[in-house]
């Protein structure tokens, strides 16, 4: 769901596959097709493993894992996204040297209820994930339990204070948890916490001029 993948108004249909797959197809790209900057950093020391990219959209961050040598099951609820991101994923195959499409799973969800195997991964990652705040905290819950041993979990997220300074996330602000608010939520005896931070970003605002906006950072891994 990358960025900004969060609904305009807490209604159930915007949760929904149909809402999504009539976003998608209502443009020929919804996303930039980079991957999200925060992912790039905080998985640039983590060795190659299996990988659960969730809320994946477009595949950006499911395509620069692959080429970093991941393993990769990428989840959306879009059967639509999913398609796109399949044939991205194809032709980034073009590249010598690289077999991208062979090393993910395309794979479609309904995150407000889906159980990921437990223990399963390597690194779990949602980025921008933003449900109303009983079935965030849920999935957030859901996500950790997927994460090995040794493993890492990488959750990132518009800064509640974001709110007042652009109009397009007007109306969701309790679906915008603090870094410390979702550290609290992991058990600490069986957490280490890398990172608990609001991290600075480069965006554009609704007007298209440049401003800088924070991201909810949590990175934590999860004691052998």
């Amino acid at each position: 769901m990358s960025h900004s993948h969060s609904p305009a108004h807490d209604d159930a249909i915007q949760f929904t596959q149909e809402f999504w797959d009539d976003r998608y197809r209502s443009a020929g790209k919804l996303w930039s097709g980079q991957p999200n900057p925060q992912l790039v950093a905080q998985t640039a020391d983590l060795a190659p493993g299996q990988a659960l990219d969730v809320g994946c959209g477009e595949g950006a961050d499911a395509i620069w894992l692959a080429r970093h040598g991941w393993t990769v099951t990428a989840v959306d609820v879009s059967a639509v996204a999913l398609d796109r991101a399949a044939g991205y994923a194809v032709r980034q195959g073009d590249e010598p040297g690289e077999d991208i499409a062979r090393r993910i799973t395309w794979q479609r969800e309904d995150l407000l209820v889906w159980n990921p195997a437990p223990e399963r991964f390597d690194l779990v990652s949602a980025q921008y994930m933003h449900l109303p705040g009983a079935e965030q905290a849920s999935l957030h819950a859901r996500l950790a339990a997927a994460v090995r041993p040794g493993g890492t979990l990488l959750l990132v997220g518009h800064h509640p204070d974001d709110v007042r300074a652009d109009a397009a996330l007007a109306g969701r602000a309790g679906m915008f948890r603090s870094a410390s608010d979702i550290a609290a939520s992991l058990d600490p005896g069986e957490w280490e916490i890398a990172v608990a931070d609001d991290i600075g970003r480069s965006a554009t605002d609704v007007d298209g001029q440049p401003v800088t906006v924070r991201d909810t950072v949590l990175r934590a891994a999860r004691r052998r």
